[in-house]
């Protein structure tokens, strides 16, 4: 990819005085699979075709026209509603790990010529659990994609509901699932798009309420956790529970599309939907 500068930046964004910024981007990663080494510029194992977990900056840069990311609310703080100890000490620090605020990264951007708002969830950041700024911060983008007539793109990745934030993290689930009736009320598109792993609240609110929900292959998602169904139901599930594929076979997923094709992919659907843009 052109932005690349010794496989560690990507050129991406603007910033708020309209000059380009370069996010940061680890260059390789190890498959969590077969521990083969995995590189840019989609990061999935040639060796056994594992779509390893990605940081929002990489998820950007290939997934973003390049040069076309405007970030939204990149200043939003979580605070500690429940004074949850060495809560604020763990944020502050993934804060400099991640590089980033919180565990979503939402804004404006292009994919293949079409605007829309995209949001970027990142495991790496306390399992992208949603606490009340995640909870925000999409209610705002999705609401900002309302009133310019523009589709939303979401790229789920979470344990669920933070629970160092009680239940305001709770609360998270009603607001943003209200956001997406109120978007799809004004006649507009939500794509979600579900990453590894994507779980607990945030599959039971905007997650699953997509008007087109696509999955990366081999992805788990699903509510509890398997064991947890297991012991409570007294039955073995099928091996392949819970994972995109045996999601997708039982009606609850799209389609399952292959990372190198996502772009296409959604660039796609929102040609078919009638926005205006592309290349």
């Amino acid at each position: 990819m052109s932005g690349l500068q010794s496989g560690t930046f990507h050129l991406l964004a603007l910033d708020k005085n309209l000059e380009f910024v370069y996010y940061p981007i680890m260059a390789d990663l190890t498959c969590s699979q077969c521990q083969a080494s995995v590189s840019g510029p989609i990061w999935v194992c040639d060796k056994c075709g594992n779509h390893t977990r990605l940081g929002w900056q990489q998820r950007l840069s290939i997934t973003a026209d390049e040069g076309s990311f405007n970030e939204f609310d990149s200043g939003m703080k979580s605070g500690n509603p429940i004074e949850f100890p060495g809560y604020e000490e763990k944020i502050n620090e993934l804060k400099k790990t991640c590089e980033t605020g919180e565990a979503v990264v939402t804004g404006k951007c292009t994919i293949k010529g079409f605007p829309c708002v995209i949001g970027i969830m990142d495991s790496r950041f306390m399992m992208a659990s949603m606490g009340s700024v995640v909870g925000e911060k999409i209610t705002r983008a999705i609401e900002y994609a309302t009133a310019n007539k523009l589709p939303v793109i979401i790229f789920s990745a979470s344990g669920g509901a933070r629970m160092q934030e009680g239940i305001i993290s709770l609360m998270q689930m009603a607001k943003t699932s209200g956001a997406v009736a109120r978007h799809t009320e004004a006649g507009q598109l939500y794509i979600s798009v579900i990453t590894d792993p994507t779980t607990g609240g945030v599959t039971a609110s905007f997650a699953m309420l997509g008007d087109i929900i696509l999955a990366e292959p081999g992805v788990t998602l699903g509510f509890a956790g398997k064991r947890v169904i297991q012991d409570t139901i007294g039955a073995v599930l099928p091996e392949r529970f819970q994972t995109s594929e045996f999601v997708y076979e039982h009606g609850f997923v799209d389609s399952v599309a292959h990372r190198k094709d996502m772009p296409d992919v959604l660039a796609h659907i929102i040609r078919l939907h009638g926005y205006k843009g592309g290349k």
